[in-house]
């Protein structure tokens, strides 16, 4: 745990930007500097780049050079965040908020080579998502009570220039490089030239990418959701950073149970749940009692299911292979998700977001029972 501890770090730095962008992109909403389709636009261009900037680092594998691209990336997000405040429209801020996640998403790919060759490595990905999570929370809460009613919305991308030089200060700490063999947790014999793609691969990922686009459709259009159930602004800020820490809960309880249960089943259950609360959500219009119990219902169960992406992964392939390229089907499941909102929501009302989300789920649904219907399929066959 203590050689995880620096990656960590630069992972959460990376993410801390996709936990506070609803409290963010609201506040910008607000101020007329992004339109109601273009929470989704900017939300969407962010966490694609993030996951497109993961599926860089792993193909590129920059196993030799983890500290010279820890220090290009903190400085590029440093500078980006320095430049978004100056953004006006949405396509201004788009590509901004692009180019920043490009360089969160190598941030992340550093973490990422970690967690697939620790002897644990679903256990550590929650362990991650908790402490990542809690990163988030903190900021959020300080974002949302305190700097941004004194200094307005600009100051949360000072506050994510300021967290992002922290990876620096402890860059000592990185080791300088990375075996290109998964040291545990595999299969020895996998060797990275010989790996395929198997039908159980495509679908272990399609399955995550769709859950995220469950949380992501929703997630980042939580302040409006929650001022359609009748919340004002800080109300509705407050309850997503108390999100957050029900996230934490829950990442909690998923990394103490991901060795002890079946990583599809739960990721079901995760799915009924997710699209029955956005459900519910879109039902219980004007009742602000009713939106802040989903809420954690809901952040609860996003993070618990977290360490059984990984566990899943690990399940179809023991190479890591899959394991190594879920967090780029997680981010780009997070950015699917806002953008097909973006395209259904219509003038000041957000709620087909929480349809969308639905919808995402019950997709999840499909994926899980064909994934079962091949592995009986090739048990007959065998």
């Amino acid at each position: 745990m203590g050689g995880l501890l620096v990656p960590m770090v630069s992972g959460s730095v990376a993410l801390l930007m996709l936990g506070v962008q609803p409290i963010v992109l609201g506040e910008m909403l607000g101020a007329g500097r992004v339109s109601l389709e273009g929470v989704g636009v900017v939300a969407m261009a962010e966490i694609v780049t993030l996951g497109l900037g993961v599926l860089l680092g792993d193909l590129l594998a920059w196993l030799h050079r983890l500290r010279w691209l820890t220090l290009g990336a903190v400085i590029a997000i440093v500078a980006l965040n320095l430049l978004t405040p100056s953004m006006q429209g949405d396509a201004a801020l788009a590509l901004v908020r692009a180019a920043a996640g490009l360089a969160e998403g190598l941030l992340l790919w550093v973490t990422t080579a970690f967690i697939v060759r620790s002897e644990r490595p679903a256990r550590m990905a929650g362990v991650f998502f908790v402490l990542q999570t809690g990163a988030q929370a903190l900021v959020g809460l300080v974002l949302a009570r305190w700097l941004i009613p004194s200094y307005g919305w600009p100051a949360a991308f000072w506050v994510l220039a300021v967290a992002a030089v922290l990876p620096l200060l402890l860059l000592d700490g990185l080791p300088a490089a990375l075996a290109p063999q998964v040291a545990a947790g595999v299969d020895p014999r996998a060797e990275p030239g010989r790996w395929r793609w198997t039908p159980a691969a495509v679908l272990s990922l399609l399955a995550v990418f769709l859950l995220m686009a469950t949380l992501g459709a929703l997630w980042a259009y939580a302040e409006p959701l929650g001022q359609r159930a009748g919340l004002d602004a800080l109300a509705a800020q407050t309850v997503i950073a108390a999100a957050l820490l029900a996230q934490i809960a829950g990442g909690t309880a998923g990394t103490a149970l991901v060795g002890r249960l079946p990583p599809a089943p739960v990721l079901a259950l995760a799915a009924l749940l997710l699209g029955g609360v956005a459900l519910a959500v879109y039902a219980t219009a004007a009742q602000p009692a009713w939106f802040s119990p989903l809420c954690m219902v809901f952040a609860f169960v996003w993070l618990f299911m977290v360490p059984f992406h990984t566990a899943l992964a690990f399940a179809v392939d023991r190479s890591g292979r899959v394991a190594s390229l879920m967090p780029a089907a997680q981010l780009l499941g997070s950015a699917a998700g806002p953008l097909v909102a973006s395209l259904v929501v219509e003038g000041d009302d957000a709620s087909r977001a929480a349809l969308v989300s639905f919808g995402c789920g019950a997709a999840v649904l499909v994926v899980l029972l064909s994934m079962r219907a091949l592995r009986a399929l090739a048990g007959r066959t065998a």
